[in-house]
């Protein structure tokens, strides 16, 4: 699956897909992942329940909010003058403004909720597969992929106050 998440992400930052159908696109790869039977004992990885929210820079976070809010019905909330969420089921967006307002947007980080979250089973996972687990919350660690993306691995107590 990484390897999808991947090839998409480079699609959309290459210009060769719209953010509606990355969307899409992570959509449709994440129901077919939850079809598929995963280990959740420890040693053996973990469950993933859903995609918890995709962040990503934008140069101007009021227009990419609007759009979708317009465009696909996502409810805004947490809206700080430099960011917000973007509500859609049960999972969000972050559209944050890039401070290099050139440039052309990317993926920030994509997390996913996990099943039986515990902070410390899920850091003693990600070290024993010698990753480098950085702590954001008390609900999440982000790590990086096999191909350098951004991976934050999250409880399901990591949501806006909307969902």
């Amino acid at each position: 699956m990484e390897t999808i998440i991947g090839q998409l992400l480079s699609d959309f930052e290459k210009g060769s897909i719209t953010r509606r159908q990355l969307i899409q696109s992570l959509t449709m790869t994440m129901t077919a992942a939850a079809a598929v039977p995963q280990a959740s004992a420890a040693g053996k990885g973990f469950k993933t329940l859903a995609v918890n929210h995709i962040s990503y820079q934008v140069k101007d976070y009021k227009v990419t909010r609007n759009f979708y809010a317009d465009l696909m019905g996502m409810k805004v909330t947490g809206d700080d003058g430099h960011q917000c969420n973007l509500v859609f089921g049960n999972s969000f967006m972050i559209p944050r403004n890039r401070s290099d307002k050139g440039s052309r947007g990317y993926i920030d980080h994509i997390a996913f909720t996990i099943d039986g979250w515990d902070k410390n089973e899920v850091e003693a996972e990600l070290k024993r597969r010698g990753l480098q687990p950085r702590a954001d919350t008390n609900d999440s660690f982000h790590v990086k992929d096999p191909d350098g993306f951004d991976l934050q691995i999250s409880g399901s107590g990591m949501r806006p106050a909307s969902i």
